[in-house]
């Protein structure tokens, strides 16, 4: 019997092997959806629908009909933690079963299926501090760095050839991903400014909304500049491959500043701030994807 579990395990192990570049997307794509059905917990005012942490009441892990509704959606996306595990450790599983082939697979998938039981547990804490708004933030911007991982994953298995860059391009490339990653912050602050907290009794970061909305939008500015001359630099060279991941990134960030001014004149309706989520979602992706562009393959 010994002997048929280990043949049955191995068996499942190659199976997963050959599944190695799927699970990476779906790595991605669950990152990206967790950090969407996060936002309509606090969208929906569900943030502290579930109390405590780890618990969902101090006598239950389970919600009761007492929590309503907003127990119910906050429980769900504690669930959806599960479905990420499993993902993760598949793909970790496939990359193990691949390092001969892939053996920085299996250091990026390493990081990702350990990234999101960190992620579980800073989610606690924003629960335990009653939604203090830079935890929350904090919490977001984790999950970004862990799409990207997957980014950089995905890229390591399937990436197309390519070409070297300038060390000055590559340094443009790296300044923009810093600008990228300074917007994604000041978007956390503004949101942690304004409404949709999680809860009614959640404080804010006590700064103007306005004001801090206008610091956000003057940083998109610079990044979309940066990522204009970056373009025009890629069209330049004839570097088809960095022109291709910096054109994605310029139309996310014109997507963005749609949305974005959008919700700043309609008082920010839930439905285009859950929009305005994937789209910090596809930015860290792409930001990621134009940085990876400028190496040599």
């Amino acid at each position: 019997m010994g002997v048929s579990v280990a043949s049955r395990w191995e068996t499942v192990q190659r199976a997963l092997g050959d599944r190695l570049v799927p699970l990476a997307w779906a790595n991605l794509i669950a990152n990206i959806a967790i950090a969407i059905t996060g936002g309509a917990v606090r969208l929906t005012g569900s943030g502290l629908g579930c109390p405590t942490w780890p618990k969902c009441t101090d006598e239950s892990y389970l919600p009761h009909s007492a929590l309503g509704v907003h127990g119910a959606i906050e429980f769900g996306n504690r669930m959806l933690t599960y479905v990420l595990v499993v993902i993760a450790v598949a793909c970790w599983l496939a990359a193990r079963n691949r390092a001969s082939e892939h053996s920085r697979a299996v250091r990026l998938a390493t990081i990702i299926a350990l990234g999101i039981p960190a992620q579980a547990v800073l989610g606690g804490i924003t629960v335990l501090t009653d939604l203090n708004p830079w935890i929350v933030g904090l919490h977001l911007l984790v999950s970004m760095a862990i799409v990207g991982v997957c980014v950089v994953l995905l890229d390591h298995l399937r990436g197309p050839s390519r070409e070297g860059v300038s060390q000055g391009t590559g340094r443009l490339a790296w300044f923009l991903f810093v600008v990228g990653w300074v917007v994604l912050y000041l978007g956390t602050v503004v949101t942690g400014s304004g409404p949709h907290s999680g809860d009614l009794e959640s404080r804010r970061t006590g700064l103007d909304p306005q004001v801090m909305s206008h610091v956000h939008a003057w940083a998109v500015y610079v990044l979309v500049a940066l990522t204009v001359g970056l373009l025009w630099t890629a069209q330049r060279t004839s570097n088809r491959v960095l022109f291709r991941a910096v054109a994605v990134l310029l139309g996310v960030e014109l997507l963005q500043g749609t949305i974005g001014f959008w919700q700043y004149f309609t008082d920010l309706p839930e439905v285009l701030v859950a929009f305005h989520m994937l789209g910090a979602g596809l930015t860290s992706a792409a930001l990621t994807s134009v940085v990876l562009a400028t190496r040599r393959r």
